[in-house]
């Protein structure tokens, strides 16, 4: 993965994060800065996993909705670990 296509999927991920954190509410364990480094890994490893299937995430649009799927996802999972 060249450098640049690492910063685009870290500013869009801390985006991802940041809306993943909204649409799932209010139950915030690490705060809006945690949701957004949350959104970051998520986005990255998300990319990462389509990337190994083979598939792109599809210009711009693609690429913001693969972080948020991968934000959502890892927010979520952290949410019940912390919970439990």
């Amino acid at each position: 993965m060249p450098l640049w296509a690492l910063i685009v999927w870290l500013v869009i991920g801390g985006a991802a994060g940041f809306f993943a954190g909204k649409m799932m509410g209010a139950n915030r364990p690490f705060g809006v800065i945690g949701d957004v480094g949350l959104g970051i890994v998520g986005s990255v490893l998300g990319g990462y996993l389509l990337s190994l299937m083979g598939m792109g995430s599809g210009g711009m649009i693609g690429t913001f909705i693969t972080a948020l799927v991968g934000a959502l996802v890892l927010i979520w999972i952290v949410r019940k670990v912390k919970s439990s």
